[in-house]
């Protein structure tokens, strides 16, 4: 895998090949350039006696406190020391290295004016697989991620605490390791690592990367549904799609046309006695889906757009040091709020197949899909799992980025970006547990319709599902197979069947 130039325009898949595959990076010759020659403003505006906010005077309610040249490089110290305010449990280790990986990247481009050592250093430190230890609670977004990026910050100036090889030790003993010294900052050089929306990024983002795994296999669990229920595929014709052409309800009928094509169970069924229509967590499956996807690939949209940002305060652009509020994360904010929406009707519908599936069993299933009703619960429970999960989610799907809090006298609004960032994490991992459960559920009602196969697509499907995650035996708990569903959901590894 060839090293992610810093400086340049950074994918999703770029982010996660950083954070969490170890990808390296390289601050080249180039962007060294850059920076150096933006950071000319800075030490001018450092040399003037006329204010410039965050350069030589204090901050926020202090902005108008001016500060003796020499102390500049203390300031800037002292800023990220008192700013490491967070609180809670560590980010995973991918999320912290995400936020050193988009800081660094967002550096390399020169508007921060911050000296080349900056980048450089942070460079070093995720090549060597550094990882900040970096407290979850603390950011308001209003001024950018400050408390999060501040703990990032410490393991540059070799204070708080990292992760090196496993093992949790003091940043100052683990630069020594690496044979790196402490950064002594210069003026500007802490608020240009505190000033920006990495810490909602990196969390939303890697949230967000799961969250399209989590989609995938929900149109999968759907199609295998549709089988296991022997459902009617007239719901999925292209002709009535025609007629709503939403992007995503669209690909959703066609990617399930696709999945139960060659079913020998639905084309079983055609012939039999008139039915009642099947229910809406059935045949409304494109309309439901889809517009969840839809919702994804527009917070997908906020999120690229946020990380090919510059989203420091203040910027140096056109020679100039720029005051504003590009540090606000309100975009994301309102992304996370709504993809964490979309999962949780995906969570919804999906459990409600569930129940379907246990409690009002189609033609051919028996009840709970227990081989001995009565003798056997089947997966009764696993049905009280999802429900629990899916109300979980209704709580957590109240919008963060609605509330604000003043936090100082310039920073009377903040956009919640991080908390909507972990609560998203949250709604991943509860639906992705109910999707598992569907598909669980459903495989072993598609598997009592045998000798009659299901289509290509859902049969796939099946095969790698049970490669990682066999059926349980009677007798046998769920709850590690459940947990392995889950896990494969999480990995991607349905994705493939949809391509």
């Amino acid at each position: 895998m060839k090293p992610f130039i810093l400086g340049g325009l950074a994918s999703l898949s770029d982010l996660v090949d950083v954070a969490a595959s170890g990808r390296r990076v390289l601050f080249g010759p180039k962007q060294r350039a850059r920076v150096r020659a933006t950071r000319g403003v800075v030490d001018r505006a450092a040399a003037s006696d006329k204010p410039c906010r965050g350069v030589n005077t204090g901050f926020g309610d202090l902005a108008g406190v001016a500060i003796p040249k020499d102390d500049l490089g203390l300031l800037q110290r002292n800023l990220v020391l008192s700013h490491a305010a967070g609180v809670g449990e560590p980010l995973d280790a991918e999320e912290a290295r995400g936020m050193l990986f988009l800081r660094a990247n967002e550096l390399s481009r020169g508007y921060a004016g911050c000296r080349p050592q900056v980048p450089d250093l942070m460079a070093r430190l995720l090549n060597a697989g550094v990882v900040p230890v970096v407290p979850s609670r603390g950011s308001v977004g209003a001024g950018g991620d400050l408390a999060p990026l501040a703990h990032m910050a410490l393991a540059l100036l070799g204070e708080g605490e990292v992760v090196l090889r496993g093992r949790r030790l003091p940043a100052r003993e683990a630069l020594k390791r690496l044979g790196l010294k402490p950064l002594a900052l210069e003026a500007k050089e802490g608020l240009s690592l505190l000033s920006g929306t990495q810490a909602m990024q990196s969390v939303g983002g890697l949230a967000l990367y799961r969250a399209f795994h989590v989609l995938g296999a929900a149109q999968i669990a759907g199609a295998m549904s549709l089988e296991a229920m022997a459902g009617s595929l007239e719901p999925f014709e292209a002709t009535l799609h025609d007629l709503k052409p939403h992007f995503g309800q669209n690909r959703t009928a066609e990617r399930t046309r696709r999945l139960v094509s060659g079913s020998q169970i639905l084309r079983s069924c055609r012939d039999g006695e008139p039915r009642p229509r099947d229910p809406a967590s059935l045949r409304c499956i494109p309309q439901v889906h889809g517009a969840a996807g839809d919702v994804l690939a527009n917070a997908m949209l906020s999120l690229t757009t946020e990380m090919a940002s510059i989203t420091d305060d203040p910027v140096v652009a056109e020679n100039r040091i720029l005051s504003g509020g590009n540090a606000n994360g309100q975009h994301l904010g309102l992304a996370y709020d709504g993809a964490a929406a979309a999962l949780a009707v995906l969570a919804n519908i999906s459990e409600r197949r569930v129940f379907r599936l246990l409690h009002g069993p189609a033609p051919g299933l028996k009840a709970f899909l227990a081989r001995d009703p009565g003798l056997e619960t089947g997966w009764m429970l696993a049905q009280s799992t999802a429900a629990a999960l899916a109300s979980e989610n209704k709580a957590l799907a109240h919008p963060s980025s609605c509330d604000s809090l003043p936090t100082s006298t310039d920073e009377d609004f903040a956009g919640m970006g991080v908390g909507a960032a972990l609560k998203l994490k949250r709604v991943v991992w509860n639906t992705a547990q109910v999707v598992a459960i569907e598909l669980l559920c459903a495989a072993r009602g598609v598997e009592s319709r045998a000798p009659l196969k299901p289509g290509r697509g859902v049969g796939m499907a099946m095969e790698l599902l049970r490669a990682r995650a066999r059926r349980p035996f009677a007798g046998e708990t769920l709850g590690s197979t459940l947990e392995k569903a889950r896990e494969f959901v999480l990995s991607g590894g349905l994705v493939e069947v949809l391509s």
